[in-house]
């Protein structure tokens, strides 16, 4: 009669693990070929981003490297998310607590997701490149590298500077290498008692030996203004924009030098003085 008790037992045993195993080990093959199609499909989904986003001639690679991995990602969450449906865990509760969470995370961190939120917006719009002479945030300098969180700035003197990109993004921005030609302008004090023709003259001479300078727009001079102590010429010339800063040094050098040999004087600021006797 026993071993009839244990025999019924040992029955019941396997049924039960028979029973687990074709309710469960379905459950564990779906799961499985759920994470085998997610995965495939986050790989599909994260290569057609990127190749979509690097058609575009605007957008920079790592711009398109940043989508295709929220792609990829997003898919692989809805995917972890399939499989423990199969496993009967309440998807919907934990969504809300994930959500829950993101939030809770963006507004901790909504200072740095600005940064990253101009840094996308740098990166499609483009206002500026690698290499651009640029001012900005009260800053000047050359740009050494564009991230999603800053902007990396080497100043005239080599000086490395970061800019938080929410920084770079809201405030007034001036972009040196732009266009391909530069005005440059100069504003040269000759003393009253001067000949402001002569002294046009011998500008004008300056500019025309000038080859940098470019003949269209051509070279402009004119009186400028009647100062406290001089008559203020006004010279605008344009030059490319890899030319700019040598011509302007030169041009400013053979100015003086001009002025001097024409016996034309350069100014200081002056003042009357006017004594008046109380008694």
């Amino acid at each position: 009669m026993l071993e009839n008790f244990k025999l019924e037992n040992s029955q019941e045993y396997i049924d039960t693990l028979i029973e687990l195993t074709t309710i469960y080990g379905m459950r564990v093959i779906g799961a499985i070929f759920i994470l085998i199609i997610g995965w495939f499909i986050a790989g599909r989904v994260s290569k057609y981003v990127e190749r979509m986003f690097s058609r575009m001639k605007r957008v920079d690679p790592t711009l398109s490297q940043f989508f295709s991995s929220i792609a990829r990602y997003a898919v692989l969450a809805f995917t972890i998310i399939a499989v423990l449906n199969q496993f009967g865990v309440q998807t919907a509760s934990l969504i809300a607590v994930l959500g829950a969470a993101g939030l809770a995370i963006g507004l901790a961190l909504q200072g740095t997701l600005s940064h990253v939120a101009s840094g996308v917006l740098l990166l499609i719009f483009r206002p500026f490149k690698v290499g651009d002479f640029i001012e900005v945030s009260g800053h000047m300098g050359t740009v050494k590298r564009l991230s999603l969180f800053m902007t990396e700035l080497a100043m005239v003197d080599n000086v490395q500077i970061l800019i938080p990109n929410g920084k770079v993004w809201d405030q007034a921005m001036k972009n040196y290498s732009a266009n391909p030609t530069r005005r440059m302008e100069f504003i040269l004090g000759i003393g009253y008692s001067d000949d402001m023709d002569k002294a046009i003259k011998a500008v004008q001479g300056v500019l025309k030996k000038e080859k940098r300078l470019l003949d269209d727009p051509a070279p402009f001079v004119a009186v400028n203004s009647l100062g406290d102590s001089s008559v203020n010429l006004v010279i605008r010339a344009w030059a490319k924009k890899e030319d700019f800063w040598d011509t302007k040094f030169t041009i400013q050098k053979q100015l003086k030098e001009a002025m001097d040999k024409a016996g034309i004087e350069i100014p200081f600021p002056q003042r009357t003085v006017h004594l008046i006797n109380e008694k």
